[in-house]
């Protein structure tokens, strides 16, 4: 149970770090303090979570819903994007090239996580800000797959 809080602090800090730490504040009427209690690592905040109302809130405004993602992966679920709701969304990637742009952005993507990898192991140690930098072009790359399952779903129907 312990690596299950862990795992959604994990996500908990990078949708407050998405969003930005002041915005976020805005956005739930939490403090800086409050905020950073829901994804500490001390052991007198093991177990306090952000209530779901607020992650809501901020997921509404991150690039990406990384507190639902992880929730899902806990489950083994996958999750999909409503086409309008990706698209609308602000700095929502660009979903006109269809399915050769998406092989084309999956690549790319996929050069730069293996080409931070390699940064990451070349001393025989992943640091924390090297699995963050990771954690952080796994989840541009996990979009990029969701936009490609997007028009794949749209060219079979």
């Amino acid at each position: 149970m312990a690596e299950i809080g862990t795992y959604l602090k994990k996500h908990t800090e990078a949708l407050v770090k998405d969003v930005g730490i002041e915005a976020a504040c805005q956005i739930t009427g939490k403090s800086k303090a409050t905020l950073g209690r829901y994804y500490s690592d001390n052991a007198e905040h093991t177990d306090r979570f952000m209530p779901v109302d607020a992650v809501a809130k901020l997921e509404g405004a991150a690039s990406y819903p990384h507190v639902t993602s992880a929730l899902a992966d806990l489950k083994n679920i996958t999750l999909s994007y409503d086409s309008k709701a990706s698209e609308n969304r602000e700095g929502s990637t660009n979903r006109n090239g269809g399915v050769n742009a998406d092989v084309i952005a999956l690549s790319q993507r996929f050069a730069f996580l293996m080409s931070e990898y390699q940064t990451a192991i070349e001393d025989g140690i992943i640091t924390v800000n090297e699995a963050k930098r990771l954690l952080r072009e796994t989840v541009l790359l996990q979009q990029v797959l969701l936009d490609m399952k997007l028009h794949l779903e749209e060219e079979s129907a």
